[in-house]
């Protein structure tokens, strides 16, 4: 196998499907055809250190100035005007830098894949925290975090609490993982000083993505089981805070998952459904408009080789989907998709500043929206 960042895409879910050579990657025989749309912004591809791979994850704050992203290789890199440069202020080669999320311009976590999956990855430890805008690092510690292979997915909740008789914004962290299993959750009530491990191994065979709309209620993107022949696409939705789950959506077909989510509003959600199933040429979205109890299959392209990675949504109408090949575009709540091949192949990550002013897509490039 190769080694992260050497020139194959390391996309898919299991190790005898892990790389995907680039060439192929950008040849594998796309049936949409590209149409402009002049009423579409356009993306504009950001100068960045070159990558040979999907890379996973960016963050931005609410300035839309301050931003992170990093990579497989183990490399992370900071923006302070926008995106439009970009340096790189933490190199640790072995890990595998998944997932981010940062609540202020210090304080940041980092979810690392974990070892025994990619090739390359020698850290074995899933979540660490900065506390100096991401120039150093610290391991998260938990009771249990061992049995924490690895994160996929980092999400940051601002709650306004009374502490003294003063109101004070304080957040909740979960970070949840990993590909290809076992199914976890970290969680912290107190912005990340202290962590409980929340174990998912009876609801799901691996988590994708995490996502909490309140300390109570919350989601995770998911799949049935940890071995690809038998998994289907799933999302959990618990409404204790993690003690109890129900399954909110599970597809009927094998070879699928559920990868990433977006909530533009607390009722509205959408969701991509990534399958592995080369004979397949129906890709799906889901969406829910009752806050997450139910969910609905859409149509997104009719191409097979279309796999989906990451979503982001602006408003409840106007949202992004990232596949292998390019991205797609709607304005209309996901009825109508226009391809967006500016946002560049594998877009596994897409985040709009809470400004709504701009936004962000990450895969193979780092690309910026001007909105």
């Amino acid at each position: 196998m190769d080694e992260v960042g050497a020139p194959h895409m390391t996309f898919d879910l299991t190790k005898r499907e892990l790389s995907f050579g680039l060439a192929g990657f950008m040849a594998s025989g796309a049936t949409t055809a590209v149409h402009a749309d002049a009423t579409r912004p356009t993306w504009q591809k950001l100068a960045t250190e070159p990558y040979r791979g999907k890379q996973d994850d960016l963050v931005v704050l609410a300035d839309g100035q301050t931003a992170w992203y990093g990579n497989g290789a183990g490399k992370l890199y900071q923006s302070v005007d926008g995106g439009d440069h970009w340096s790189k202020i933490w190199d640790q080669p072995g890990t595998f830098i998944r997932a981010l999320g940062f609540v202020d311009a210090q304080t940041g976590f980092l979810g690392n894949v974990g070892t025994d999956y990619y090739p390359g990855v020698t850290d074995p430890h899933p979540l660490y925290r900065t506390r100096d805008g991401g120039k150093s690092w610290q391991k998260v510690m938990a009771v249990g975090i061992e049995r924490v292979k690895g994160i996929c997915g980092i999400d940051c909740l601002p709650m306004r609490r009374i502490y003294q008789g003063e109101a004070k914004v304080s957040h909740l962290i979960h970070a949840a993982g990993r590909v290809g299993g076992p199914a976890f959750i970290l969680r912290s009530e107190d912005s990340g000083e202290n962590w409980h491990v929340l174990d998912l191994t009876a609801q799901a065979g691996m988590i994708l993505d995490v996502k909490f709309l309140s300390p109570s209620i919350g989601f995770v993107c998911a799949a049935s089981s940890p071995d690809l022949e038998a998994a289907q696409a799933l999302i959990l939705r618990t409404d204790d805070g993690g003690k109890t789950w129900q399954e909110a959506y599970r597809g009927r077909r094998n070879l699928e998952n559920c990868w990433k989510m977006s909530f533009p509003t607390k009722e509205i959600g959408y969701a991509t459904v990534q399958s592995y199933d080369e004979k397949n040429a129906n890709q799906l979205f889901i969406k829910t408009t009752n806050g997450g109890k139910s969910w609905v299959e859409m149509p997104l392209t009719q191409d097979a080789a279309a796999r989906q990675f990451g979503i982001g949504f602006v408003d409840a109408d106007r949202g992004f989907i990232g596949t292998r090949q390019q991205g797609f575009a709607t304005q209309d709540g996901g009825k109508s998709w226009t391809p967006a091949p500016d946002m560049g192949p594998a877009v596994n990550k897409v985040r709009v500043a809470a400004t709504g002013k701009t936004a962000f897509a990450i895969g193979v490039q780092v690309s910026r929206l001007r909105l």
